[in-house]
């Protein structure tokens, strides 16, 4: 999913995302209660009429802003107390909050309402902040089952969390998978901690989720980490990284990073990734590319992030065909070519603020 935190992924429109074959994108619920507020969104037809996006909605729950908020807010078992990076005004989020405000927006998607820990974190803590979440997801299923979630076409995907606790994360994914939710998305992840951890925590995790229920990645999107987790049993994944890297004139290829600023594509007439067919690769050079950056030309950010996401998307289109004809192992040597031995990007989450 690219990331459309305030129901827009950065530089591109509706039409792009179209365009690129994704058929949904991810928006935060903390930042479109705050602005422009869900009645305004319920009025203009929910997000899909608000946007123009023909493709579905999941919308976080607010709760990854309980983590990269905690200068600015207060945890209590009832939910969050926010003071707005807006205006300083104060908000409350609860599970029930959390629900109601994803209604109205009208997300296909929506996700419940969780802790998450930073890493590292004290040992002591894990287990209190787990018996949070877990009150939270199941308030967040009854407020959605009693106000017509289900009815809606919506669906309700619960979040194991259990911070970097090997058993409690365990525990987390049995105690999260009984709850009977629609999809299953593992949390807490891509906080800071090492990729092997990561790796090492889904290991646990994934296997204690029902194999018929999509499972996803929160906030994972580096073509390594993506393809590995994928081996693992994961489904479904977003992250800022790839919008963010284009930003900052760093291509996705496939042969690793292209870093476009750099003085030796001055000159360089090539398509950006000569393996690509994506519009950008077909019509403009590393050259222009560059010369746009340096130029200060926002047009260089959003080929970048045209060029960014099909490649993600094309990632994702080659991973399937390689689990259909049987060499995801094959895919996944040529990504850690690419990528790994230091070139790997350990993704981090949507902007926080």
């Amino acid at each position: 999913m690219p990331v459309g935190t305030r129901a827009a992924v950065k530089t591109l429109d509706a039409a792009d995302i179209d365009a690129l074959g994704f058929p949904l994108i991810l928006a935060n619920t903390y930042h479109l209660l705050l602005r422009p507020g869900p009645d305004l969104i319920r009025e203009a037809g929910g997000l899909h009429g608000f946007t123009g996006f023909n493709g579905n909605f999941l919308t976080d729950s607010g709760g990854f802003q309980v983590f990269s908020l905690s200068k600015l807010r207060k945890v209590t078992s009832e939910g969050v107390v926010f003071r707005s990076h807006l205006d300083g005004a104060m908000v409350e989020l609860s599970p029930e909050v959390s629900i109601d405000t994803q209604l109205k927006l009208g997300s296909d998607i929506l996700m419940v309402m969780d802790e998450c820990l930073a890493y590292p974190h004290p040992p002591e803590a894990a287990e209190p902040s787990l018996r949070i979440t877990m009150d939270w997801e199941k308030r967040s299923l009854k407020y959605f089952n009693s106000h017509g979630g289900p009815e809606s076409g919506s669906f309700l995907f619960g979040i194991v969390q259990g911070g970097f606790d090997r058993e409690l994360r365990q525990r987390a994914a049995s105690l999260t998978a009984e709850l009977g939710f629609d999809g299953y998305a593992v949390g807490g992840l891509s906080v800071g901690e090492p990729p092997a951890l990561m790796h090492e925590l889904l290991d646990l995790v994934v296997p204690e989720l029902p194999e018929s229920k999509p499972r996803y990645l929160m906030g994972v999107g580096s073509p390594l980490e993506v393809v590995r987790a994928v081996a693992q049993g994961i489904d479904l994944f977003d992250c800022v990284l790839p919008t963010r890297l284009a930003r900052h004139a760093v291509l996705l290829t496939w042969k690793g990073k292209l870093k476009i600023r750099n003085q030796v594509y001055r000159s360089d007439f090539l398509p950006p990734d000569p393996d690509c067919s994506c519009p950008v690769c077909k019509r403009y050079s590393r050259a222009y590319l560059r010369y746009l950056f340096h130029a200060g030309e926002f047009t260089g950010m959003r080929l970048a992030t045209l060029h960014n996401l099909a490649f993600m998307s094309s990632l994702m289109k080659e991973i399937r065909q390689a689990i259909r004809e049987e060499r995801l192992a094959d895919l996944i040597r040529k990504i850690e070519v690419a990528y790994g031995a230091g070139n790997s990007i350990h993704s981090q989450h949507d902007d926080a603020i």
